[in-house]
């Protein structure tokens, strides 16, 4: 979700930096990366680890200096990848507090594991089975969705959602489309599934997160206040649960996601979970490419549950098994198993700054072709 419109977004970018975009493309295309890195893998403490020489761990330091010019020539407002649970490449202020936009929704993937696993949530349950509604009301069909479906964007329900900045444009008519059968970004899912949360654990999803993930993570930014519900409920009465992170506090997200929900002797969340979650539900084929400068518009990229996951057409892929957390602007947790990294990328979004998805495929392409052969 974003307040800005994505389609407006990719417009005032189309055209910046192109001649830098295709230089950089053809210099490194070349590279394919089919092995992973075995390193001694850590978790932060209180402060991140450093790499000091990127040949250690197998990466270029040239080419990791390549990466950093062509930031220089975008909107980032900073970025920090991760590798073996330390720091390889950092740009920007890292502390930075802003919008995540919808990578709001790959944290509550996180958030709902532990709830799942005791029982508290039910994937299986119905929509009539929580009574649950919304302005208007619902029709029969909708309400045989899932709390599964809503995870999957698969709900077959296309009431508007309070906030913007999804593909309800492309939706077909409502009631026409069964529960399960067909994938459509729309906030109504996730926003729904933000309420069912709240619904079923009697908790706040702010205070969840701070409890939940901010601390046993060791965020070092975050800030509850910050923290805020939004939207219109007079055209929906779920709001948005927009997330205030800062770019190394994305990163322990990430971190932890690659872990298998794992910080050192600590289970954070089930594994299980993390490995459902990041799986591939809908293909890259079942993707509407008319939702312009989302993942799929530039990559392989199909859908979990809350997580965009990487559609490999072979598993030399460097990208295969890899997920990503996307928010409209530049706001990505990308992770990449086969390289043991992360890669966190924040964009303010305030005064119209963005950064494109075609912008930040090629600083991902980049980081998988600094890794030495």
């Amino acid at each position: 979700m974003s307040r800005m419109r994505p389609r407006s977004l990719e417009a005032t970018k189309k055209n910046r930096c192109s001649s830098c975009l295709r230089v950089f493309v053809v210099c490194f295309i070349g590279a394919v990366l089919i092995t992973p890195i075995y390193s001694q893998s850590v978790f932060p403490g209180t402060e991140w680890e450093s790499i000091e020489n990127p040949e250690s761990v197998g990466f270029s330091s040239v080419r990791l200096a390549a990466v950093r010019t062509w930031l220089q020539s975008l909107d980032t407002t900073a970025l920090m990848v991760v590798v073996g649970g330390r720091s390889l490449l950092t740009y920007g202020d890292l502390t930075h507090v802003s919008y995540l936009a919808s990578g709001r929704k790959s944290v509550l993937a996180l958030l709902y594991g532990k709830q799942v696993e005791n029982g508290t949530i039910a994937l299986d349950r119905t929509l009539a089975d929580l009574k649950f509604t919304d302005v208007g009301g619902l029709k029969p069909t909708e309400l045989d969705a899932t709390i599964q479906h809503l995870l999957a964007a698969r709900s077959g329900i296309y009431h508007p959602a309070s906030n913007g900045g999804d593909d309800l444009a492309h939706a077909p008519p409502r009631g026409s489309v069964r529960p399960g059968t067909r994938f459509l970004y729309n906030n109504w899912d996730f926003n729904a599934a933000g309420a069912i949360f709240e619904q079923a654990t009697g908790r706040n999803i702010y205070d969840a997160l701070e409890s939940d993930l901010a601390r046993p993570t060791g965020m070092q930014d975050f800030d509850r206040s910050r923290q805020t519900k939004s939207g219109n409920p007079q055209v929906s009465q779920h709001p948005a649960y927009p997330i205030w992170l800062s770019t190394r506090d994305m990163a322990r997200v990430g971190l932890l996601a690659l872990r298998g929900g794992r910080r050192g002797d600590r289970q954070i969340v089930p594994s299980d979970w993390v490995r459902r979650t990041t799986t591939l539900v809908s293909s890259f084929n079942d993707m509407d490419q008319a939702f312009e400068d989302s993942p799929p518009t530039v990559g392989r990229w199909g859908y979990g549950y809350l997580w965009w996951v990487w559609d490999a057409l072979s598993p030399s892929d460097p990208l295969a098994g890899g997920f990503t957390a996307w928010g409209v602007g530049g706001q990505y947790i990308t992770v990449v198993p086969k390289l043991d990294m992360v890669i966190a990328h924040k964009t303010d979004t305030a005064n119209q700054k963005a950064v494109s998805a075609r912008q930040y495929d090629v600083i991902l392409r980049m980081l998988i072709a600094a890794r030495n052969p």
